[in-house]
């Protein structure tokens, strides 16, 4: 009799330890336990720790109440000003309420990821690419926004959205290259232009006090020439003011130069007179009539002498 009961309360034990084993769960600290009782909800989430269900009745969902870090795989698009871009971001988000993340979505990270690259997509067309480059701030809270909306219901609560890189065409780079290397050169030349003006104005008033003091210009005419000579130049080239020369003109106007000794000046020679002979008395016959002029002598004919052998020729 003794060893049936003591048979009996062994037996009873066993089972006891097998129920336990069957029935215990550890619930961890960053975790929710979700009990379903033949398919229902079954109370509120157990906490952490540990914890009892009904082996083969109670089923238990652990959920992850940890931050999420997500990545959306990149999303090609075209914006508002029809420039086509690759964006990829990130998401991070969390479960605030584990019978939701159960109960009302299948698998909350599928959905949330689903989400992400929609809302990534009509971010991207309705964003121009300056935006998208430079105001990446506003975009990340409107991405944010519109994957939060429908995550409330899910249990899930969208801590942050990050667009992580904007991919562009080669072409577009290009463009984009050319047109900041010209604004850097319209402002440098804004700069020269800035810093000519304020040179000009300066040297106008160096030259109102130097015409005030002519020794002035003569001090930086020797300051000039002693840094030319200070580079060691094998060629030194000296400018000579116009005021110098007038000062020069000046003084020897005022000084006396003595009167120089005079020469008797020779008048040339004067060529020698050339007589003309009268003309000779009419000629008469004997018998009274004049006799006829004397026969002018005729010029010697002009010699033709052969034209001479062309230079060219010979050669």
């Amino acid at each position: 009799m003794l060893q049936e009961v003591l048979g009996a309360a062994l037996a009873a034990g066993a089972a006891g330890l097998v129920y336990l084993g069957a029935a215990a769960r550890v619930v961890k600290q960053y975790e929710r336990g979700v009990v379903l009782r033949l398919g229902r909800l079954r109370g509120e989430a157990r906490a952490p720790g540990f914890t009892l269900v009904v082996p083969a009745v109670d089923r238990m969902h652990k959920v992850n109440m940890q931050i999420v870090t997500m990545p959306v795989p990149a999303q090609e698009g075209i914006t508002r000003d029809n420039v086509t871009v690759r964006v990829d971001a990130v998401v991070y988000f969390r479960v605030v309420d584990a019978t939701a993340a159960v109960i009302n979505v299948e698998d909350y990270r599928f959905a949330v990821s689903q989400m992400a690259q929609t809302s990534l997509r009509s971010i991207i067309g309705k964003s121009e690419l300056d935006d998208l480059l430079s105001n990446r701030e506003k975009l990340n809270e409107g991405l944010e926004l519109m994957i939060d909306s429908p995550a409330v219901g899910w249990g899930v609560q969208i801590d942050r959205v990050e667009i992580k890189d904007v991919s562009l065409p080669e072409s577009m780079k290009r463009s984009m290259a050319r047109q900041a290397e010209a604004d850097r050169e319209r402002r440098a030349r804004i700069i020269n232009a800035d810093a000519e003006l304020q040179a000009s104005k300066k040297l106008a008033e160096a030259a109102e006090q130097m015409s005030d003091q002519p020794a002035a210009l003569q001090l930086r005419l020797l300051q000039t020439v002693v840094a030319v000579a200070a580079e060691k130049n094998s060629t030194l080239v000296l400018p000579f003011p116009v005021e110098l020369l007038r000062f020069l003109e000046k003084a020897q106007q005022q000084t006396t130069v003595p009167a120089a000794p005079t020469t008797p000046s020779v008048s040339p020679p004067a060529p020698p007179a050339v007589r003309e002979r009268p003309p000779a008395p009419p000629r008469t016959l004997p018998d009274g009539e004049p006799a006829p002029p004397a026969a002018q002598p005729h010029p010697p004919a002009p010699r033709h002498e052969p034209p001479a052998a062309s230079t060219e020729l010979d050669r």
